[in-house]
């Protein structure tokens, strides 16, 4: 009986349980797997994962799944099994922003979903669905790094660092003749500017930014304002609709803000845009699938909900979010100015103990060097003990000398001021040697001027006589010539006398001959004494010049 009761009981388990199906969502930065029973609607599923990531601002969000050639999102109010979702096992959806707020700083207040819109805003970004110019392409990349890396460090982020991760889209790192290297370079420059700012801070400028973009937040949509072509691109965002032309997703050639919409509406493929003003015209489009249109209407709705929901008071669940978000940003601020503070201060301990340890090694040094230095003092001292006692007897060696060469130089002083005296009186000879012979040369012009003077004076009396002979010649011939035996004989006795003149002249002669070889004799005697004096000068000076060398030789030694 108890058997029996047990297999009653499993069984009856057995059909209590609900059957169940696996379901896996991907997150931005995440897969996730839950068990979901059968009767659960998209709502229940959506629910479990905003609870599981902790999302609370869940009007943003959908869960996106793959039909065919498109997409499609989970419909809250019907039962995810009685969709069009994939049969596969388990049923993959993506967990993605559905809608974009027009002010992300404003509307966005949790950090996870500031997070997940980061993640998604820069996957579309890298991947080319919203378009992004080169320049805002790197500062974006530097926000990007700083949330991931956080402040730039040159000691700890070397040159590579960014190697393995993809900041930039393909088209501006190709469109560059730039390599990987010199995109880090700027990237890596922009990126140490934003030294002390939080990632959830980086991520919120990262969205500041790229919210900017002309298809930031825009759904795009091929459609037709007739039923054969596709030559238009509708697009949908949180300000309203725009058409495009289809090679430009840029610059829209007309919108329809939500502000400035009266209804809309479709039937099968066809969209009709009734503005607010009625004399504007309806604008109508085709869509060529009616699974598109289906969505298109519920951006559409939900758009249009979003942003009449912004122009009201925030509810009371939203301004509770924003209280604690608000108290929750005060908070991480003190924990990041304390750990801001605890950080500097370990690193200024760090730098003391540091600098301590180097001043240790320091001190260590310095004592080992005056170790060193003591054993070379105590062996110098050796030294310069024995050097002293050398130097003592050298000193009494030289005192002995200088003894010596006092005593020698008194004896040169006494030998030069004798010198000297020797010196003066053969200078003084010397001159009256030269004065003698200045005196004789004087004397010996005089003497031949005055044996000139005789000279010319016994020239003159004998052309007197000659000439007296010649008239007493003319005379006798002329006036007595009877007497002329008689004049011969008186003329004979007048001639006689001079035989004495020629006497006197030799006689002079001879003299002045013998005072000028005396005269000679004397100036030879003059000049080899003249001779004798500069010699006997310059020895002395030489002897002088010795005297004082030694002299000087004397002093240095001592």
């Amino acid at each position: 009986v108890s058997e029996a009761i047990v297999k009653m009981s499993i069984l009856g388990l057995k059909k209590k349980q609900p059957k169940t199906f696996k379901v896996k969502v991907i997150t931005m930065d995440a897969e996730m797997e839950f068990s979901c029973e059968v009767k659960w609607k998209g709502k229940d599923l959506f629910d479990l994962v905003c609870r599981t990531v902790g999302l609370r601002e869940t009007w943003f969000f959908g869960l996106r799944y793959t039909i065919k050639d498109t997409y499609a999102w989970l419909k809250p109010e019907k039962r995810v099994l009685d969709q069009e979702v994939p049969k596969d096992s388990p049923i993959t959806f993506h967990f993605l922003a559905k809608f974009f707020p027009e002010k992300v700083e404003e509307e966005l207040v949790q950090e996870i979903t500031q997070h997940l819109f980061f993640l998604q805003v820069k996957k579309q970004i890298l991947d080319e669905e919203i378009f992004c110019s080169p320049e805002a392409s790197v500062l974006l990349a530097s926000y990007a790094v700083q949330a991931k890396y956080g402040d730039y460090d040159p000691n700890f982020h070397k040159p590579g660092f960014l190697a393995q991760d993809e900041l930039l889209p393909k088209t501006v790192s190709l469109h560059y003749q730039m390599t990987a290297d010199m995109w880090e370079e700027k990237i890596t420059a922009w990126y140490a500017e934003h030294r002390g700012i939080a990632r959830d801070e980086a991520e919120m400028e990262y969205l500041k930014i790229a919210q900017d973009l002309e298809m930031y937040g825009v759904s795009y949509f091929a459609i037709t304002q007739n039923k054969r072509d596709t030559d238009l691109l509708l697009g949908v965002d949180a300000q309203g609709l725009h058409i495009y032309s289809p090679n430009s997703k840029l610059n829209p050639n007309k919108s329809f803000p939500w502000s400035g919409i009266r209804n809309i509406s479709y039937s099968e493929k066809e969209f009709t845009i009734k503005p607010l003003d009625k004399k504007k015209d309806v604008f109508k489009f085709y869509s060529s699938q009616l699974r598109v249109n289906k969505l298109i209407l519920q951006l559409c709705i939900g758009n249009h909900d979003l942003f009449m929901r912004r122009r009201k008071v925030d509810s009371i669940e939203v301004q509770q979010m924003k209280a604690q978000a608000k108290e929750e940003k005060a908070r991480k601020k003190m924990e990041r100015q304390i750990l801001a503070r605890e950080k500097q201060m370990r690193e200024e301990a760090e730098r003391a103990k540091e600098e301590m340890e180097r001043r240790l090694f320091q001190l260590q040094d310095e004592a080992r060097l005056a170790n060193e230095a003591l054993l070379r003092s105590e062996e110098t001292a050796d030294l310069l003990a024995e050097k002293a006692q050398i130097a003592e007897e050298e000193a009494k060696l030289l005192a002995h000398k200088a003894a010596e060469a006092e005593q020698e130089r008194q004896r040169l002083e006494v030998t030069a001021m004798k010198t000297k005296e020797e010196k003066r009186l053969m200078e003084q000879k010397m001159r009256e040697a030269e004065q003698l012979a200045v005196k004789l040369v004087e004397q010996s012009e005089r003497r031949l001027k005055e044996a000139d003077h005789l000279k010319q004076d016994l020239t003159e009396a004998k052309d007197a006589e000659r000439r007296a002979k010649q008239k007493l010649l003319e005379i006798t011939k002329t006036t007595y010539p009877v007497r002329q035996h008689a004049a011969l004989c008186d003329v004979a006795a007048y001639s006689t006398p001079p035989a004495p003149l020629d006497s006197d002249m030799k006689r002079l002669s001879m003299e002045i001959e013998r005072e000028r070889l005396e005269y000679m004799e004397k100036s030879k005697h003059l000049q080899d004494q003249l001779k004798e004096l500069k010699t006997e000068i310059e020895s002395l000076k030489l002897e002088e010049q010795q005297v004082f060398i030694h002299q000087n030789s004397i002093k240095h030694s001592n």
